[in-house]
């Protein structure tokens, strides 16, 4: 059975990023602070780009901090939430706008990040078990917090879902940030990660080719190995099975490779 004891497996959500069409954006914004309780001092960040020179900046996000947090050791406690909207010009393409389109909404939850002590630990745990990541782990330049972005979930065959995970280590060492720049020598990241994931998802939705979560191949054995079972009726045994599959599968492809 998979082992549960892992450090590195005890999550806590982090932050969650919250699509909306630019029509509600600054709304959600008057929400947040009246409704909310959110601060001036509790939004942590808004980004900005002109688009097209000489038409003005427009903001592309802003994340805040809900709730109280009274532990000052425990600053991480707060509830992040980041709202990002739309805000190429119409006439250009935007996966965000295509995202909301494709779900019919003015709202969509796209990700949420998930905290680990050891990310590269989770990241290794994870890869050996088919999940497919669209960045190396990544280091923000302007946040002590490493961070990396998995593929989306949907079944194969279908429109993406716009739905990720995204899974962070906050105060990483400078031991553990020198080991991962020797790691991503060809993919070190230090540009702010926003843009950074922004644009991998804008080149994703773009070509058509948008990763997910699991390759399908590895999805249609998984399913087809349970589509009769309940829920209730899958046991420890049939997990250990699955877990195998994984491991066999991505052994398969690197041999292959």
């Amino acid at each position: 059975m998979p082992n549960k004891n892992h450090p590195f497996l005890n999550f806590q959500v982090d932050h969650m990023t919250l699509l909306v069409d630019p029509r509600m954006y600054n709304m959600v914004y008057i929400i947040f602070r009246i409704i909310f309780g959110v601060s001036k001092s509790d939004v942590i960040y808004e980004k900005k780009k002109e688009w097209i020179t000489g038409t003005g900046e427009r903001s592309m996000t802003y994340a805040v901090k809900i709730g109280a947090n009274f532990e000052e050791s425990e600053v991480l406690r707060n509830t992040i939430i980041a709202v990002v909207q739309p805000s190429e010009p119409e006439s250009q393409p935007s996966h965000v706008r295509e995202m909301l389109k494709t779900h019919v909404a003015s709202a969509h939850w796209q990700h949420i990040a998930l905290r680990t002590n050891d990310l590269l630990s989770f990241h290794k745990y994870a890869i050996n078990r088919g999940v497919n990541f669209i960045t190396p782990i990544l280091k923000d330049k302007d946040e002590d917090v490493i961070q990396v972005f998995s593929g989306e979930w949907y079944l194969p065959g279908e429109k993406p879902s716009g739905l990720f995970f995204e899974f962070v280590q906050r105060n990483p060492s400078d031991l553990l940030l020198k080991k991962l720049e020797e790691h991503n020598r060809q993919s070190w990241f230090r540009d702010t990660t926003f843009l950074g994931l922004y644009g991998e998802k804008e080149r994703e939705y773009q070509t058509k080719k948008v990763v997910p979560f699991i390759n399908q191949e590895l999805f249609e054995e998984l399913y087809l190995k349970f589509e009769t079972k309940n829920v209730w009726e899958i046991e420890e045994e049939d997990i250990n099975k699955a877990e195998k599959l994984m491991l066999d599968y991505t052994k398969s492809k690197i041999a292959i490779k």
